[in-house]
């Protein structure tokens, strides 16, 4: 595969309030940044309301969409919300649909018998739609009775399909136009995922990176060490197809979170852009030789930390 630059950007965590996106589209634009990712999880701010809202706000950004859980929306409404966004700004929208939490559907009353025949049938009815045609399906999840979009896009952006797990990536090659792989996506990681999608031509991977920049490593290990931890106690694919994961374990396992402040930079270079600004740009050269086309940088959740790693969002860009 040959390496290629990949767009980066910035991810909009869940827990921003929703008035700060157009400042941070209008930012990261102005200061040569590639994208920005809107993230919508149950039950916080809704995504393709904050997409408009950053797409609206400027003329170059990509804005992509990490994701819409399958079940959440119809897919006759999920349609006409990616045909609206794309109207909006064509070109600059990457939408992404996903499972979502299943204990989340439930609270909703819409929660599957099976999520994957639910993403398969969502996924494939949405891309119909999206390319303009009449549309009847009579499936488990989704029913179409003659539904057909009055304003189809010209050019439809490909449905990147945020999943794990080998089923789900098989999926993903056979009905979405790509993926978007939650962080930490370390390159092995997105690597197994490609292996198990067996991926058609202008399949799109866009990977979420976990993000921690200090003016030192130690600063930026001691800040992001919990996080890890917590990863590493749920088992974060991203992280078990590490070729040291098992010593990473190991030394969790035995001496905590000092333990993790302490391993080697090399496995925290693997791990995410985490250090200096110098390490977050050799983190995102592993995922540009992995094949990562779209790197949506995710910074701290909480507004006062993670805002102001916008700047180094600019930087890492400008590479």
């Amino acid at each position: 595969m040959t390496q290629t630059a990949a767009a980066v950007g910035m991810c909009f965590p869940r827990t921003f309030p929703a008035a700060l996106v157009t400042d941070v589209a209008r930012r990261l634009e102005a200061g040569g940044a590639d994208e920005l990712w809107i993230i919508e999880d149950c039950f916080y701010t809704s995504g393709p309301s904050l997409v408009a809202a950053a797409l609206a706000s400027t003329e170059r950004l990509t804005v992509g969409l990490g994701i819409v859980p399958a079940v959440a929306r119809t897919a006759a409404v999920t349609a006409m919300e990616f045909a609206t966004l794309e109207a909006m700004a064509p070109g600059r929208f990457l939408p992404g649909i996903g499972h979502g939490v299943q204990e989340w559907m439930g609270q909703m009353g819409v929660r599957p018998k099976s999520p994957l025949t639910a993403l398969d049938e969502v996924t494939t009815s949405v891309t119909r739609l999206l390319a303009g045609e009449n549309v009847t399906f009579a499936g488990k999840t989704v029913q179409l009775q003659d539904v057909k979009l009055d304003a189809p896009p010209v050019t439809p952006p490909p449905i990147l399909l945020g999943v794990r797990g080998p089923k789900s990536m098989a999926l993903a090659g056979r009905v979405g136009g790509g993926v978007v792989l939650a962080e930490p996506a370390t390159a092995p990681y997105v690597r197994q995922s490609l292996e198990y999608a067996g991926p058609p031509d202008g399949f799109v991977v866009a990977a979420f990176a976990a993000m921690c920049i200090r003016e030192d490593r130690k600063t930026a290990y001691e800040w992001t060490a919990p996080w890890l931890g917590w990863q590493l106690n749920d088992k974060n694919p991203g992280l078990t197809t590490l070729p040291f994961y098992d010593d990473l374990q190991k030394l969790y396992d035995e001496s905590g979170e000092a333990g993790l402040v302490g391993m080697p930079t090399d496995w925290w270079t693997a791990i995410g852009a985490i250090g200096t600004l110098e390490d977050a740009a050799a983190h995102i050269e592993t995922l540009e030789a992995a094949g990562v086309h779209h790197i949506g940088l995710f910074p701290d959740p909480e507004v006062e930390h993670g805002l102001p790693q916008l700047e180094y969002v600019v930087e890492l860009a400008k590479r």
